[in-house]
């Protein structure tokens, strides 16, 4: 854990990794609770903080693309594809983040 916050693209990754969590907080404990159990505390909650997140992902994405010189279409854009894709921050970081 210590070693992600050091650099750029390790912040990067925890922030995707978080993400990814939350999305699946998000559809398979929040959204079950509200419509099955009539509870929707936790949708009040988590569905900000993902969205707070996703913005994050993208802005330090671009960030960490200006900052690493990545070409747009080769790197940037692809990280910035996977956050849209569902789960897509895990496939990412291993394909992508975890080599660089």
């Amino acid at each position: 854990m210590q070693t992600l916050l050091k650099t750029p693209i390790g912040r990067l990754r925890l922030i995707g990794y978080i993400e990814g969590l939350s999305l699946l907080v998000l559809l398979f404990i929040a959204v079950p609770l509200k419509y099955a159990a009539g509870d929707p505390s936790l949708s009040k909650i988590m569905g900000p903080l993902h969205g707070a997140l996703f913005l994050l992902f993208i802005f330090n994405t671009l960030s960490v693309g200006v900052e690493q010189q990545w070409k747009f279409r080769q790197t940037t854009y692809k990280v910035m594809l996977a956050c849209i894709i569902p789960f897509g921050t895990f496939y990412i970081d291993r394909k992508i983040l975890s080599k660089i």
